[in-house]
């Protein structure tokens, strides 16, 4: 990435920024536009074919399972290839295989290249950076998903069939692993799993592993077979005998060797930020077939008739030996991280270790056989395997984190692992704890202009060594002294030092222009159609009561737009008896009236906007005018805010039928259950994404709030917010009376966005250790700059991705550092830097990588990485893509990692729940097909899947079900002199649900009581304040306050969950007969569909495409 300095575009004058006394000699490497080119398909694997990867000779023999870790005859130091590309394979046939090694499969005649002959791109580009392009052209981006160029996209040239890539060791001299290591202290090393125990059998000799190319005759992969479940692909039953153990033992592991060829890809490959569907798709189970539920019946009970050889497997005769495996525990199995790794320990202590004990992370599930994968509580970050001091200091991953907590050492081990290599990021968060420094003085590498932070090294008390570049920069005189301990000497002490997370104020050097005013414009619809939802009423009221808490200070400004067919300004000026409203009827050449009394201060003519909120919801309520110039109305607030930035509030509840932006209705009912491609998903025209480019120049976000019951083209109007870093609320059906619960969430919504935390005019910058480097990034944002992101406003509901690449071996390296720094205006008008800094160690096996894998946020990426290739190819390539990512991971653990092999589908412990997040995805509204979804409705889910933070996106990926009519207090939380109740998390089945219960689902936006028929009675009298179950409401959205200790318990639960989050959810009690059951069914995501497999079913899918 580059190294330039933190600068920003700010204000109509186009200056810069410049943070510290010196920019960058370094110039931007610019990198071509990866996001707009229908051919970009690929991630860059070295393997692209979808078959696993084979085993070497001896890979798979029987060998002695001494120990579970082996290190091979001598660690290999990687070293690095020719400039110029890849090197040739070798000509001749490929290496042999073991003799239980599953043979290639031919190619596949579904090529994206005109040429059958060229290799296929595959599904994935996983943290390869795009090719090099013409720099100086402006970014197209069609969709949100950006990368960090200003060049312009090419086409994908053919590459020649004879360029393949070698991951095996190069022939060069070995080194020891510790010839080359930077001075400091002592950091853990570099694999976790290269150990050899006192007194091992040294490891049979490993040929490389073999390189896969795309092979011409290789036939596509197969769906599952298309009746029930597959009969065919029952998993192999483990040995009979006696009583199995509580836990499956792993394997030992496949020797790595340490030292491997770093692949580069040839400057003409495709796009690694987008995906490509491989030749395997999961087809719809048809209906007209029996299978494990009656055809035709819209839900059916997860694994409703198991394989006989799911319960009760016997061993065939002349199976090889296995692990002992558990078919079901009695409870979930164990998921936590261990609480020391071997990397805090001394090397002789870690080889102990490692002999005597498997991380738990690294524990071997049979994903067949083990059905309670789920934990009983919410899940946990891995916590990286550094040593503790440095563990101590790092970022909460709440703010900061990595798909993998173990870097690889290379990006051909990286490819080899199949896994996603990127950061999810939540920068602006509400954090309770926040240490904020004011210094004249921002200590930062003079090279990489990196901040200090826990990281760096102290070479003594007068230079200190950045953890990004290397760089040796001398300590300020004033940096010598502790503002905490009041003492002079210990730099190493200061707070910059000693958090992760910190926040300084800047001084004059980082403003352009003295700091901005906070600016607030309402922009709202008043035609008919508005008028007639009763929201305008809900705003005036929302805005009365909470003036006050607006943020800002003396200097914060007003104003407010109404549109139909005209636009209509308000004088609001101060010494006016009562507010002016000015109405410009020419909506092709908008101007402001009165410039200069449109927008003014709110302290000084506070009477004056009180008074036109009051007034303004009777003003239209006979309107019978029914266009909307929403597109007018924009430009208009555009022109209104260019001087000085700010935060536009749009509220429209119907498609722009007028002027600039009109749009037509583009779905069509009668397809919304279509089991085919899902077209419209991206925007009908361009204006509104040009608007909020010209927007952001002008540090003007744009918020948009949609209510609507009729279609509004979410796909075009979202540009507006996306562009410029704003953010879409959507209320479909919204109406005063005839949907309170919709009404009530507006409410509460509205509260939150009016009085949460504002920054203003604000840039962001990721920077990473040398030989690592950013290429795309996820959000809502324009990127200004190769890796600066212009955000005009910035909130802390906001969430970010990047996806990474590995650039150059980080061979010589123990760790690597990564850190995000916010800069931006506060609505107290104070120019602050917020900085986050995260430490990663670097590993060389596989076996770490795969161990210190964050599951759920590999699942947010994967989620950020489908919305675009939805968008830039088609949904079911986005599908195609996602469960590639599954069988490609688990095909490599099985093949590179494990020694024994086993039958079943095996998964690392951390990885065990990867399937089953993918099969939620899948039938997330984003990605669904053969359910009736409304294209808005589709549209916003991927709005959201981009824009949430992780731990609100999780939520909405897979709910969570608890039953709720048992509450105890046994294991309860006591918050604030309340106890919460903590009843475990269920699966995500109907087999779960009982007649006799009450469950509660919570699916982030939404929460859903389900009430049993036949429900204790005590729960329904003393929680619902019913007599009896025929007694309770169909549209009952509030839990009644009762004076008892049940409704005591579950209000507290109810209430202890909506603080999680910073937008309220909305609460439905539901019985078998309410219309919204449909919706609570639809989240049983393990459940078998009409138009989608069921979790099991998922699973063979996976374990037949793994085995070909």
């Amino acid at each position: 990435m580059s190294n330039a300095g933190f600068s920003s575009q700010n204000g109509a004058g186009g200056q810069a920024y410049v943070n510290g006394p010196s920019q960058s000699p370094f110039p931007m490497q610019q990198v071509s536009q990866g996001y707009s080119t229908p051919g970009q398909l690929g991630y860059h694997n070295p393997v692209p074919a979808k078959a696993p990867m084979p085993p070497g000779p001896g890979l798979y023999n029987a060998v002695p399972p001494v120990s579970s870790y082996q290190s091979g005859p001598g660690p290999h130091m990687p070293v690095r290839p020719q400039m110029g590309g890849p090197p040739p394979m070798p000509p001749g046939p490929m290496p042999p295989t073991s003799q239980n090694s599953v043979p290639l499969p031919t190619a596949s005649t579904n090529n994206y290249y005109p040429n059958a002959q060229n290799p296929s791109p595959s599904s994935w580009n996983y943290g390869v950076r795009p090719p090099m392009g013409v720099a100086g052209t402006p970014p197209p981006q069609p969709g949100n998903h950006v990368t960090s160029t200003s060049s312009s996209p090419s086409p994908v040239p053919n590459l020649p069939p004879s360029q393949g890539f070698s991951a095996g060791p190069p022939p060069g001299p070995t080194l020891t692993p510790d010839a080359s290591r930077p001075p400091g202290p002592p950091l853990p090393p570099a694999s976790l799993n290269s150990w050899a125990p006192p007194g091992s059998v040294p490891p049979l000799p490993m040929n490389a592993m073999t390189p896969q190319t795309y092979q011409p005759g290789r036939p596509a992969y197969g769906p599952p077979p298309t009746a029930g479940p597959p009969p065919a692909m029952r998993p192999t039953p483990p040995p009979t005998g006696p009583p199995l153990g509580t836990a499956t033992p792993p394997p030992p592991m496949a020797p790595q060797h340490e030292g491997m060829r770093q692949t580069h890809a040839p400057t003409n490959s495709q796009d690694p930020n987008s995906f490509e569907a491989g030749d395997r798709t999961i087809p719809d189970p048809p209906s007209s077939q029996p299978g494990p539920g009656p055809a035709g019946r819209p839900m059916g009970l997860a694994y409703p008739s198991l394989p006989p050889g799911y319960q009760n497997m016997a061993q065939p005769p002349n199976a090889p030996p296995m692990h002992p495996t558990q078919p079901y525990s009695s409870g979930p199995a164990a998921y936590q991280q261990p609480s020391m790794g071997p990397a805090q320990l001394s090397p002789s202590m870690a080889a102990m270790s490692l002999q005597s004990q498997t991380p738990d992370a690294l524990r071997v599930v049979n994903l067949l056989q083990e059905r309670n994968l789920l934990p009983p509580t919410a899940i946990e970050a891995p916590t990286p395997c550094l040593p503790q001091d440095l563990q101590k200091v790092n970022c909460s991953p709440e703010v900061f984190r990595s798909t993998l907590t173990s870097i690889p050492q290379t990006q051909a081990l990286l490819n080899k692992a199949k896994l996603p290599l990127g950061l999810l990021l939540h920068p602006f968060k509400d954090l309770s704890q926040l240490p904020v420094v004011t210094s004249s003085t921002i200590v930062r590498c003079r090279s990489c202009r990196t901040y200090i932070n826990p990281f760096v090294s102290f070479l003594d008390q007068r230079r200190w060594k950045c953890n990004l570049c290397y760089r040796v920069n001398d300590v300020p005189e004033e940096f010598m002294y502790n503002p905490v301990s009041r003492c002079y000497g210990e730099p190493h002490k200061r707070p910059e030092v000693q958090n992760a997370t910190i926040e300084f104020i800047a001084p004059s050097e980082y403003m352009l222009r003295p700091p901005q005013p906070a600016v607030y414009l309402f922009v709202l619809d008043v035609s008919h159609n508005a008028v007639q939802t009763g929201y305008i009423d809900v705003v005036c009221q929302s805005l009365l009561e909470n003036l006050n808490l607006l943020p800002g200070d003396t200097r914060t400004k007003i104003g407010f737009i109404t549109f139909d067919s005209t636009i209509h300004f308000y004088n609001l000026q101060e010494g006016l008896s009562q507010p002016q409203m000015l109405i410009v009827s020419d909506i092709e050449d908008i101007f402001l009236p009165t410039p200069d009394s449109l927008l003014v201060n709110f302290n000084e003519c506070k009477e004056l906007v009180q008074d036109l909120l009051k007034s303004l919801p009777q003003m239209f309520s006979k309107t019978m005018e029914t266009q909307s110039a929403l597109g007018p109305s924009l430009q208009a607030a555009f022109k209104l805010l260019s001087p000085t930035g700010g935060r536009v509030s749009v509220f429209q509840t119907q498609l722009p039928t007028l002027g600039v932006g009109a749009l037509k209705s583009r779905e069509d009912p009668n397809q919304r259950a279509s089991a085919k491609d899902i077209p419209h998903l991206s925007p009908a025209t361009d204006f509104y994404k040009k608007l909020a480019l010209d927007c952001s120049g002008q540090q003007v976000a744009v918020d948009l709030f949609m209510l609507s019951s009729q279609y509004c083209d979410l796909a075009s109007l979202g540009c507006i917010s996306r562009y410029s870093a704003g953010s879409v609320h959507y209320y479909p059906s919204y109406h005063n009376q005839h949907n309170p619960a919709q009404t009530e969430r507006f409410q509460k919504d509205l509260k939150r966005y009016l009085t949460r935390k504002i920054g203003f005019e604000a840039v962001m910058r990721i920077r990473c250790t040398k030989g690592l480097s950013i290429h795309t990034f996820h959000g809502n944002f324009f990127v200004r700059s190769t890796d600066l992101l212009s955000l005009p406003n910035v909130n802390p509901d906001a969430g970010f991705a990047v996806q990474m690449s590995i650039e150059e071996n980080l061979v010589d390296m123990q760790v690597v550092s990564f850190q995000a720094a916010l800069l931006y205006t506060s609505s107290k008008g104070e120019r602050r830097i917020r900085v986050h800094t995260m430490c990663l160690p670097v590993v060389n096996s596989l076996s770490d990588i795969f161990a210190g894998a964050d599951v759920q946020a590999i699942t947010g990426l994967l989620a950020s990485m489908a919305v675009d290739r939805s968008v830039t190819a088609s949904l079911s390539d986005a599908r195609d893509a996602m469960t590639n990512a599954v069988i490609d991971s688990l095909a490599s653990y099985r093949t590179a990692v494990l020694t024994i092999q086993q039958p079943g589908l095996l998964s690392p412990t951390c990885l065990r729940l990867f399937p089953l997040y993918i099969l939620a995805l899948l039938k997330q509204i984003a990605f669904r097909t053969g359910t009736s979804t409304r294209l808005d409705d589709r549209v916003f889910a991927m709005c959201q899947l981009k824009y949430q933070p992780l731990a609100y996106l999780m939520l909405m990926i897979h709910p969570a079900l608890y039953r709720v009519d048992d509450l105890t207090d046994e294991g309860a939380l006591n918050v604030s002199d309340r106890t919460i109740p903590q009843p475990r998390v269920l699966q995500l089945s109907v087999e779960k649900l009982s007649r006799e219960g009450a469950f509660l689902m919570d699916t982030g936006s939404v929460m859903y009581l389900w009430v049993g028929r036949n429900c204790n009675p005590q729960f329904l009298t003393q929680v619902l304040g019913v007599p009896s179950y025929a007694a309770l409401p169909q549209n009952m959205t509030q839990l009644p306050e009762l004076d008892t200790a049940e409704s005591t318990r579950t209000r507290a639960f109810v209430g202890w969950l909506r603080e999680q989050r910073p937008f309220y959810p909305t609460l439905h009690v539901i019985k078998d007969d309410s219309q919204l059951k449909a919706n609570f069914m639809q989240s049983m995501v393990e459940d078998r569909t009409e138009s989608a497999l069921s979790y099991y079913e998922f699973l063979l899918h996976v374990q037949q495409q793994i085995s070909k």
